[in-house]
């Protein structure tokens, strides 16, 4: 009765068992997997954003496939200020309810069902179901540690098969925080073109780089502006305007005039096919975006507390380490693989009332890492650090 693309194993995992007898017990935990920022203490104008969402256009249906002309030019907006000299044009860029939606529309263009694209892991958990719901494959090439995070272009080569039709990568890479430089996205750019792939680039973290001490590798921009290969950028009010709330999101589409052309018109029959995104956020995306100016500076000073704080507790320690960060809401932390990831995870919850992601949520090849949020609150993630070490001490 049912199709296979959503026959998934749906058993509650030990570690989702172990959530829900925390929580069925009343204890109260302390979160450090949070990734909403609007449960996260950052001021935010409601006056304005409440305002935006009571223009009397979202009265009136105006159906735009690639979305209302006013709401694109917010978003080119945002891109002239990253580049001044190289504008985007809206007609480049088709609104998504979300980044989600985006990814749908994208594996629908490119790919026939069995098809695949490739995926450095670690990376978002969610990638999978995406790609499955659409009939498509995902084929792992990886990302590498090493004084700091990189592909790995041999692995990337290896996997490459006759059904490959795009590179999917995520700038900074969350969770791992790893920005693409200049020679790196030159060799995927080579890679794409060697190959005749699409390149999917998804930067709703871009907004988010971090100071990185002796950080000599010179980082790449958005590629939005690639011109050189068929590229797909990602990007939403979720991060930027700290709006996940709000699901608007966005395909900018660029590379070679003629096969951009094909795929925007290709695109907008897509769009045009699931209907107009609603009018009440078109409407108020200027004025969304614009609240990127107030949260940023807020979310970047919480950021920086807490890479600071956590640095603080593990100096003078040697058996928990943090991986170089660039970029993203998130810390990689290398512990002690004693246990798998999610026994100790289990046991944080179960000892120390501490809520941690286990590292094979993101598709870690080993054991021996945990994933924590960086914008919890600065005592609460102070706290929480504190009790993580002293988890991973007790064993």
């Amino acid at each position: 009765m049912f199709s296979k693309r959503t026959n998934w194993n749906l058993t509650e995992s030990a570690f989702a068992r172990a959530m829900r007898r925390h929580r069925e017990s009343g204890c109260p935990v302390l979160d450090l997997t949070i990734s909403n920022p609007t449960a996260c203490g950052f001021h935010y104008d409601e006056a304005a954003i409440l305002a935006a969402l009571r223009s009397p256009a979202a009265l009136r249906y105006q159906p735009e496939p690639r979305g209302l002309l006013s709401a694109r030019a917010a978003v080119v907006d945002y891109y002239r200020e990253k580049n001044p000299s190289a504008p985007i044009d809206s007609e480049h860029l088709i609104l998504t309810t979300g980044t989600s939606e985006a990814y749908s529309f994208l594996f629908r263009l490119l790919c026939e069902p069995g098809d695949e694209v490739l995926v450095a892991p670690p990376s978002y958990p969610l990638f999978e179901f995406l790609a499955a719901i659409q009939d498509v494959k995902l084929r792992p090439f990886r990302l590498i540690y090493d004084h700091g995070w990189q592909f790995d272009f041999a692995a990337l080569a290896q996997a490459v098969g006759p059904r490959t039709r795009a590179i999917l990568v995520v700038h900074p890479n969350n969770p791992t925080g790893h920005f693409i430089g200049r020679e790196e996205a030159y060799r995927l750019t080579e890679r794409c073109h060697e190959y005749h792939l699409a390149l999917v680039v998804d930067e709703v973290f871009f907004d988010y780089e971090l100071p990185s001490a002796g950080d000599h590798k010179e980082r790449h921009g958005s590629f939005v502006f690639n011109s050189q290969v068929l590229t797909f950028v990602l990007s939403g009010l979720s991060k930027i305007a700290a709006l996940p709330q709000m699901k608007l999101g966005w395909i900018a589409a660029g590379g070679p005039e003629a096969l951009a052309s094909e795929a925007l018109a290709r695109l907008e029959v897509i769009a045009d096919t699931y209907l107009s995104m609603n009018a009440p956020l078109e409407n108020a995306l200027p004025e969304l975006l614009a609240q990127r100016c107030a949260i940023q500076p807020q979310i970047r000073s919480r950021l920086e507390t807490n890479l600071r704080e956590l640095d603080r507790h593990l100096a003078g320690q040697k058996s928990i380490s943090r991986l170089k960060v660039e970029g993203g809401w998130y810390a990689v932390l290398r512990v002690p693989a004693l246990e798998s990831d999610e026994q100790l995870a289990i046991r944080l919850l179960e000892q120390q009332s501490l809520l941690v992601h286990p590292g094979h949520f993101y598709e870690f090849a080993d054991d021996g890492y945990l994933v924590i949020s960086l914008i919890a609150p600065v005592e609460e993630f102070s706290e929480g650090v504190g009790r993580l070490m002293e988890g991973i001490d007790r064993k």
